[in-house]
């Protein structure tokens, strides 16, 4: 099939981009040091320009067409936005040092290139078929000015994800920001059709990683460290076919509020997210049907899928200290479907 025009051009980007960080935080989008826009007389940088949510990035139908595991945002059409030329950094995070399992692309891509702008050096987990995705990911966040740590490999695997938060705290020097965002999603019409491997496959990716993750980043992070959980609108309305998808997210949820209770008393923070459909390679490697492909994201209320770049100021958020309060919560972007 050939290649439809890329609607996602730089000068675009810059101007809905922002925009639409805005409205998935409720806050305004902001500016890095490097990227400072001309300030106003109150000395602030002049706000977005009020945007139709609807209108900001491209609706459906989309091409049918599949890419094999584990999808690379490179060769998505049309491309994720992640917020490369739109996002702008406060330094809400500066000093900060952030391990992202799952940040080669999609959401963790977008949360990593806004911490990054907003002053915190990042590493980031990924898989070796990704190494394309994630370099891209990297590159990015040494233009931010900032230290960027590769972190390659299995998370299936219980030794690798304690050796992946150990190099993280060696390689950023310390670790202060946790977001667990790697997952597996994979249709099956029926529970007939899911086999034990894969059933295993996607909990041990979705849940156990997380699970191991977590344990071995507690004791390095400080009082004020926070743990941020990517959870899923389909915990509160799963798909008829994404019933393992949907029951690790549910459980994520869950385990979020719980482990928020526990750490409380070690002045450690955990939230979730809970993305509704949003454009990336989960998507298009197995995610969807082809039907569900081409029309993705078209029964929300907004009539479109969300971009990347448009719930990575709520990971800012949630890991700034301007949310002190806030533990134990899952935060919901979901389009107006209203969940959680």
């Amino acid at each position: 099939m050939s290649r439809e025009p890329d609607s996602f051009s730089p000068q675009r980007r810059a101007v809905v981009g922002g925009v639409a960080l805005a409205l998935a935080a409720g806050g305004a989008a902001t500016v890095p040091a490097q990227e400072t826009a001309a300030a106003g007389s109150d000395g602030l940088p002049p706000p977005a320009p009020l945007a139709d949510p609807r209108a900001l990035y491209r609706k459906p139908p989309f091409e049918r067409r599949s890419r094999p595991w584990p999808g690379l945002a490179a060769r998505m059409n049309p491309p994720p936005d992640h917020g490369e030329e739109s996002y702008k950094g406060h330094g809400r995070l500066t000093g900060r040092k952030a391990l992202i399992a799952g940040g080669g692309s999609g959401i963790g891509r977008a949360a990593a290139i806004a911490y990054a702008r907003e002053g915190a050096d990042v590493a980031i987990s990924y898989l070796a078929a990704e190494e394309d995705d994630a370099q891209s990911t990297a590159d990015w966040i040494r233009k931010a000015g900032r230290k960027a740590v590769l972190l390659p490999g299995d998370i299936r695997n219980e030794s690798f994800c304690q050796r992946l938060v150990e190099d993280a705290v060696k390689g950023l020097g310390g670790l202060d920001i946790l977001v667990n965002n790697a997952g597996r999603q994979k249709i099956a019409g029926s529970i007939l059709d899911i086999r034990t491997e894969d059933f295993d496959w996607t909990l041990k990716t979705n849940i156990y990683a997380m699970f191991w993750i977590t344990k071995a980043a507690v004791p390095h992070l400080p009082p004020g460290g926070i743990i941020i959980n990517t959870s899923s609108f389909t915990a509160y309305d799963p798909p008829e076919n994404l019933l393992d998808y949907a029951a690790t997210k549910a459980a994520i949820a869950n385990l979020s509020k719980c482990l928020a209770k526990q750490l409380a008393q070690k002045g450690i923070r955990v939230n979730a997210v809970a993305p509704g459909p949003y454009w990336t390679p989960l998507q298009v490697c197995g995610g969807q049907t082809m039907e569900k492909l081409e029309s993705f994201g078209g029964d929300t209320p907004l009539g479109r899928p969300g971009q990347p770049a448009e719930i990575a100021t709520v990971y800012v958020d949630l890991a700034s200290t301007e949310a002190s309060y806030v533990t134990g919560q899952v935060y919901g972007a979901a389009g107006g479907r209203g969940n959680p």
